[in-house]
């Protein structure tokens, strides 16, 4: 398994920012109906991982399904940049959008593809 290493993003506008230590080894590319429409890849890590650094103020929440997963849009560009979650145990998760990424280019990833629209 890589090492995660911290990574800068956020939304469009720049609003929203936040660092992550994530592995991009492990990055998914789910067909369900949230991000096959918006065309996420996800990469996951555990709350501690993740850092607000701004923009708290300008996140929306949406919710849909099962509600479960909270999917945070910047209030000025409607970007979706990350989402928060819990594993089962009560484990605070993020999903990060590895498209918002600062410096990466996304045609060196390879997306494992995650069948969520049977979920």
């Amino acid at each position: 398994m890589a090492e995660n290493t911290i990574f800068k993003g956020g939304c469009h506008c720049g609003k929203v920012r936040w660092e992550a230590a994530l592995d991009l080894e492990h990055v998914i590319g789910c067909n369900c109906s949230i991000c096959s429409k918006q065309g996420l890849w996800i990469s996951f890590t555990l709350a501690d991982n993740f850092k607000l650094i701004s923009g708290e103020d300008d996140l929306k929440d949406y919710q849909f399904g099962k509600e479960t997963i909270h999917h945070l849009h910047c209030t000025t560009c409607g970007v979706e940049s990350f989402a928060r979650g819990k594993l089962p145990d009560g484990t605070g998760m993020i999903g990060v959008n590895v498209r918002c990424l600062d410096d990466v280019g996304i045609e060196e990833l390879r997306p494992v593809p995650h069948d969520g629209k049977s979920i």
